[in-house]
């Protein structure tokens, strides 16, 4: 994870053991919250985040986390991962969506654009700490993807039929 190396428990079988334990399992649908459970090398709990299914947890918040629970791993990811780049400026002008490369969202509002030949701009938050401030900014501190800037339209979410209505509005379709 972002060059910290720790083993990851994925709950598959017995089905539910683990998650049980942790009092995260879902009886009613057979499936557990999206829990995160950070343990020392002691085994003693370091950090909990329980949250909807459906929400992306932040990495970044992951991360501070695991470098507080071993410095010594976070000072060696320091050493590899060297100066921080330098920051490009956010495009501005027609299409611009801010995405993720695994996001759902994304990929249909990408195939949107394309069965319409609209040209876009994409700008992947995971690699690009200004664009994942603006993002975080714009949807109220969450890192919530696709989001969009139509010549100054913000959409925190892709919806066609807003997605229409502000091409029309900026005379771009």
């Amino acid at each position: 994870m972002g060059g910290i190396s720790y083993p990851l428990l994925s709950d598959f079988w017995p089905h539910g053991l683990v998650a049980k334990r942790y009092d995260v399992f879902r009886e009613d649908d057979g499936h557990s919250e999206r829990a995160l459970f950070v343990l020392d090398k002691w085994g003693i709990i370091r950090y909990i985040d329980v949250h909807d299914i459906n929400h992306q947890p932040d990495n970044d918040v992951l991360f501070d986390v695991l470098r507080r629970v071993d410095p010594l791993a976070a000072q060696r990811l320091a050493e590899l991962e060297g100066p921080p780049p330098e920051a490009k400026p956010l495009p501005h002008g027609g299409i611009v969506m801010y995405c993720t490369s695994w996001c759902p969202g994304c990929r249909r509002a990408r195939a949107w654009f394309q069965a319409r030949g609209l040209k876009y701009v994409e700008v992947d938050i995971e690699t690009n700490p200004a664009a994942t401030a603006q993002v975080k900014q714009w949807n109220n501190g969450n890192k919530s993807t696709p989001t969009f800037d139509v010549e100054g339209t913000i959409m925190t979410e892709f919806n066609e039929t807003r997605m229409l209505e502000a091409l029309q509005k900026h005379g771009i379709v």
